[in-house]
């Protein structure tokens, strides 16, 4: 009985040994690219191409980009890539300038601490300084200035903390073109009306009002100036009810129609 000769199929096919040879062969510089990749990586993340190579601050006026980025502890020996966000948010909780903070990588090598600081909506003067006053009542006392740019109200008489901090938070409420008109705020508090203020505006007029509701009655102002004549300028009242009085015949009998702020 005669064996038969058992032959492969590669020997009779020689193209499909060298297309299996060939698919080895990627197959193995597929795994050594993911080799040296990881390697690559790891040798990265352990040299100073992975620190931190520039720290850029935005949003600060109160804070210097040096006290901003020494509270964050951010450094150039810093791993980009193992910066805690959290970590330097919570460094300026309790901050009475500071709103809010982002903290954005920027590849390569770059990091960005973007600050939000209270508003600033007034100004008070002490000796012959003028301090800017926060939208939460702080006192910038490390700002002071010889002059002030008028993009803010400059804020007589308020020697009392707690009516100084209701006057700024009503302030706050205020839109900045409102805000921008009003050149001095005077308390002038009075047996029945502790809240009482009187205002100085950029464009002649006079306001006598109270602290209390204040942003809401105000938000109105350009509404109640627009029903005057703008030749005859005088103390407009928004206390209780709304009349304008002339600084020159001192009627009081002017109406204004009261308009609901949206």
């Amino acid at each position: 009985m005669s064996k038969k000769k058992v032959v492969s199929i590669e020997d009779r096919i020689p193209k499909l040994k060298q297309a299996r040879k060939k698919k080895a062969n990627r197959r193995l510089i597929f795994y050594l690219s993911i080799f040296f990749l990881l390697i690559s990586i790891i040798v990265y993340l352990q040299s100073p191409l992975s620190h931190v190579h520039t720290i850029e601050v935005t949003g600060n006026k109160a804070l210097s980009d040096k006290e901003v980025v020494e509270k964050s502890n951010l450094t150039t020996d810093t791993n980009i890539w193992m910066i805690n966000q959290s970590e330097i948010q919570n460094a300026f909780d309790g901050n009475p300038i500071i709103d809010s903070v982002e903290v954005n990588r920027k590849l390569p090598w770059t990091v960005e601490i973007a600050i939000q600081e209270f508003k600033r909506v007034g100004y008070i003067k002490k000796e012959s300084f003028f301090y800017p006053i926060l939208g939460n009542g702080k006192v910038l006392s490390k700002l002071k200035r010889e002059t002030i740019s008028g993009d803010a109200p400059l804020l007589i008489n308020f020697d009392d903390e707690s009516t100084l901090n209701q006057m700024t938070t009503e302030l706050m409420k205020l839109p900045q073109n409102i805000r921008s008109m009003i050149s001095e705020i005077h308390w002038k508090p009075q047996d029945d009306n502790k809240n009482k203020i009187v205002l100085y505006m950029s464009d002649g007029y006079m306001v006598d009002g109270t602290i209390r509701n204040f942003a809401e009655k105000m938000k109105v102002y350009p509404s109640i100036v627009a029903q005057l004549n703008p030749k005859s300028k005088g103390i407009i009242h928004i206390g209780v009810g709304v009349y304008f009085e002339s600084f020159e015949d001192k009627t009081k009998d002017k109406k204004i129609e009261e308009t609901t702020a949206e």
